[in-house]
């Protein structure tokens, strides 16, 4: 459930029956119903659910997945009434800025009241999914004896639980295929919770605990690695050594994602080569992540593995552009790649190379604080990539440097962009070859990349950046600036243009209360909008609360500060009213 479009599509109560037409259908609801239960896309469902009462009835009982963009947008109460059968649940919670530490602790989106009205609606809730909410151990301990035919939990960016709620999952899931912990804030106490999964417990397909930090019970871990014949995903974290990876590999060469552990270890030859054996029996594997302090002298026994690789993830790995190009050699169906920038530009010519059908590049800062410019990527490393993989559309680039002409032959090389992200590192920073604004840099993406959706933008930036966004990027549906533009006309373009826009991110930026209310004709077709260290006043978030009484406005200020501006301003539409968990720091206008 997704509150995204003008009319908030996938929000619970945002079709009314006044909405739709009274059309009589003439399939039979059991027909109907079966038709409707085969659309897939949050948004085709909406859609049918418009065209009638009968497909509007149809459509709230087939549902059984639903996708929540904000967890404030609706309330658990309201999507009980509208959609009485659902089976899995996608939860989104805080602003994506609080992976930046811009959003205050204990800010709220907790996931413990959805819990308890899901109890009572869905008792046969199957999957739940949740990024950036707060989670306690009483929570997951209430999920895992609430729910019998519970079967997959994610969690990705939350906080507020420790490895004891992870207990209650491993004690009382019976039916469990699916247990995902990625990058949370949890307080990691031990890993014994692997040893509480039952010794006939045998269903797991998906086992991610890369992020984790404790040493896991290994015996535990490969008993049950043994007995899941059916585990297709298994990611573990750094303090699984060389020779128990191994061990886990002959248990389970039917793995489709392999995560390892730390890729150092003092191996004897005939241990090294049992090793590269394991590898070698992994036929259907198509994504490798992990290499926690790899060893150049154990990534060949990779290279049998890679044929199939279709994603390799190696954010956490400090490969140098020798190792790394050597290991690409071996992978020529790569679409995805996410890596560090130590492999440098050397390393991503390498990529140009050797993976013509890539689509996905993600190039991370290994010392994200250093300015040295002497190590990490620059526009070289990426227009090596854009010459030879004419099939790039998604792009994250953390770099050093970058020019104006550059990025013009980089989209000219692939002008289907959905997603362009880059993040010059110092913020501010011109053409260092020109010493001009990169305005003409992002003006080249938004006239050539047509289809683009999402947009990131760095370096030194006038209004004329925003002119261009707003002007030339019809399909825009998320921007993320920071430290950009001149004055409020630049956001002001951005407002009037881009009709899709759904998502506007902005941090460090001189727009003032003029900019945030040429946004009134724009803000209830949006998911939300995030300022912060803004020119916004109080004054200028009242008259937008004033005229928008639809919205929630959420004013966070530091109680420090005696100006009249605001720390950040928090806009988004909901069917639900004010939010009942505001902390005092946080003032819903």
């Amino acid at each position: 459930m997704d509150p995204d479009q003008k009319k908030p599509k996938n929000s619970a109560e945002s079709t009314t029956l006044s909405e739709v037409t009274q059309t009589p259908s003439s399939f039979p609801d059991e027909v109907l119903e079966k038709v409707l239960s085969l659309l897939q896309s949050h948004s085709d469902r909406s859609s049918v659910s418009l065209v009638c009462k009968d497909w509007y009835n149809a459509e709230r009982w087939s549902r059984t997945k639903i996708f929540i963009g904000n967890c404030y947008s609706v309330s658990p109460e309201i999507v009980a009434r509208r959609f009485p059968k659902i089976k899995s649940v996608t939860l989104k919670g805080k602003p994506r800025f609080s992976d930046f530490n811009l959003v205050p602790q204990n800010w709220g989106a907790n996931i413990h009241s959805w819990l308890v009205l899901f109890a009572k609606a869905y008792p046969f809730l199957e999957e739940l999914r949740l990024k950036r909410m707060t989670v306690s151990d009483e929570s997951l301990e209430f999920l895992a004896k609430s729910f019998p035919e519970f079967k997959a939990l994610s969690l990705v960016s939350c906080d507020g639980f420790s490895s004891n709620g992870l207990k209650s999952i491993a004690s009382h899931c019976k039916k469990l295929t699916e247990l995902d912990i990625q990058e949370n804030s949890m307080d990691d106490i031990s890993g014994c919770w692997l040893s509480c999964f039952p010794e006939n417990f045998t269903s797991l397909e998906i086992l991610n605990f890369a992020s984790l930090h404790s040493d896991v019970s290994f015996d535990a871990l490969e008993r049950l690695v043994s007995r899941c014949k059916g585990l297709k995903v298994l990611k573990v974290n750094k303090g699984i050594t060389l020779d128990r990876l191994q061990r886990l590999l002959v248990h389970a060469p039917q793995l489709v994602e392999l995560g390892t552990g730390s890729f150092q270890q003092e191996f004897i030859h005939r241990q090294y080569q049992e090793l590269e054996t394991a590898f070698k029996n992994l036929k259907y594997l198509q994504t490798l992540a992990g290499l926690w302090d790899a060893s150049s002298v154990y990534i060949p026994v990779l290279y049998p593995a890679c044929s199939n690789l279709t994603f390799l993830n190696f954010s956490y790995a400090t490969l140098n552009s020798d190792e790394f190009a050597k290991l690409l050699a071996h992978c020529p169906n790569l679409r995805r790649l996410w890596v560090l920038d130590t492999v440098e530009d050397k390393g991503l010519e390498a990529v140009g190379s050797c993976c013509p059908l890539l689509e996905e590049l993600r190039v991370f800062p290994a010392y994200p604080f250093d300015q040295d410019i002497n190590h990490g990527v620059t526009e070289s490393g990426f227009l090596a990539v854009s010459r030879g993989c004419r099939k790039l559309h998604y792009v994250l680039y953390f770099c050093q440097q970058m020019t104006n002409a550059a990025v013009a032959t980089i989209v000219q090389n692939c002008p289907d962009f959905t997603h362009f992200r880059l993040c010059i590192m110092n913020p501010g920073q011109p053409d260092y070859l020109t010493d001009e604004p990169m305005d003409e840099a992002f003006g080249a993406v938004v006239k050539t990349c047509t289809k683009l959706q999402r947009l990131s933008v760095s370096g030194l930036l006038t209004d004329l950046t925003f002119e261009y966004i707003g002007k030339y990027a019809k399909n825009l549906e998320t921007l993320s600036v920071a430290f950009a533009g001149s004055s409020d006309w630049g956001m002001q373009c951005v407002l009037e243009g881009c009709p899709k826009l759904r998502k506007l991110e902005i941090r460090d930026c001189p727009f003032g209360n003029t900019a945030l209310l040429s946004g009134l004709e724009k803000y209830e077709s949006m998911r939300s909008l995030w300022m912060s260290a803004c020119n916004v006043t109080m004054h200028g978030c009242l008259l937008l609360a004033k005229e928008m009484p639809r919205l929630n406005v959420e004013v966070m200020k530091d109680e420090e500060d005696d100006s009249s501006l605001v720390d950040k301003v928090y806009v988004y539409r909901s069917v639900a009213g004010p939010r009942r968990d505001a902390p005092p720091f946080v003032l819903t206008l």
